[in-house]
Parts: C-alpha cells; sequence; structure tokens
C-alpha cells in the first residue's frame, strides 16, 4: 500500500519541527524520524490504527505514536495521512 502524504500534514510536521527545534534540535529530529517511520509500518499494516466512525463511510483511522496524533484515511490501494499534532493540542 502506498503512503502519501498530505499537504496539511506536512504543515503539520513541518509546525511540529518548527517548534520544537528552539529548545531542543535532536528531539525536532527524533519526533519527525518516528512520525515518518510511523507512517512506513502502515504501508504493512494499515489497519494499524485505531477507526473513527465519526467519518464514516469514509475509512479514517487514528495512530498514537508517543505524545502525537496521527489521522489517515485509507482510500482503494492508498493510505493518505490527513493531520499530524500533538495529543495535548487542542484540537
Amino acid at each position: 500500500m502506498e503512503v502519501r502524504w498530505t499537504d496539511k500534514s506536512l504543515v503539520d510536521l513541518n509546525r511540529l519541527h518548527a517548534f520544537l527545534r528552539p529548545t531542543n534540535p535532536q528531539a525536532a529530529a527524533r519526533v519527525v524520524r518516528s512520525l515518518i517511520a510511523a507512517a512506513k509500518r502502515l504501508e504493512q499494516f494499515p489497519q494499524l490504527g485505531t477507526a473513527l466512525p465519526e467519518f464514516a463511510p469514509r475509512n479514517v483511522r487514528r495512530l498514537i505514536v508517543a505524545d502525537y496524533e496521527m489521522r489517515y484515511e485509507l482510500k482503494d490501494d492508498a493510505l493518505f495521512i490527513l493531520r499530524v499534532w500533538r495529543a495535548r493540542e487542542d484540537r
């Protein structure tokens, strides 16, 4: 299954990195790497995340990666990373 990052999810990754970088550049890079690695795991295990029934009939799921939430959608033979944010953020 092919993983595709939406424009919004890429903006989210950049925003998270920019927020963490001034205080801890190594942590900023580590967080981004772990989120990218989680998305790669979804290639093999697309059902890994929890289904979010409020988006039905779309197949939108949530994956928790440490302190971060990744939302993604399964469509045909592609997986779209929709958004990424820190779980403590007020969304």
